[in-house]
């Protein structure tokens, strides 16, 4: 079911998958995963007791590791010159 906010900047790392996967698909995948990763660690961590971490920034683990990625270690990456166009087909 849907519910109201449930994407909660998930967007914003689907963006950032494929910059880092600079446009490709199998790369792509690969951010995909690390980036599900991230997420899954975070609610992994939520659940243990007695975590010496405050809850807020448990879930900023996925958003904070996405930046680092990007900020990190990414080159310039651009995006493909046909993006954005209608395509025609003739």
């Amino acid at each position: 079911g849907y519910s109201r906010n449930m994407v909660a900047g998930r967007g914003f790392m689907a963006l950032a998958a494929l910059i880092f996967g600079k446009w490709r698909p199998v790369p792509t995948v690969l951010a995909c995963l690390f980036f599900g990763a991230m997420e899954a660690l975070q609610i992994r961590l939520q659940s243990v007791e007695g975590f010496p971490v405050p809850a807020e920034f448990v879930q900023m683990i996925p958003y904070v590791a996405t930046i680092l990625v990007l900020a990190g270690f990414m080159g310039r990456s651009l995006a493909p010159k046909a993006i954005g166009t209608i395509f025609e087909k003739r």
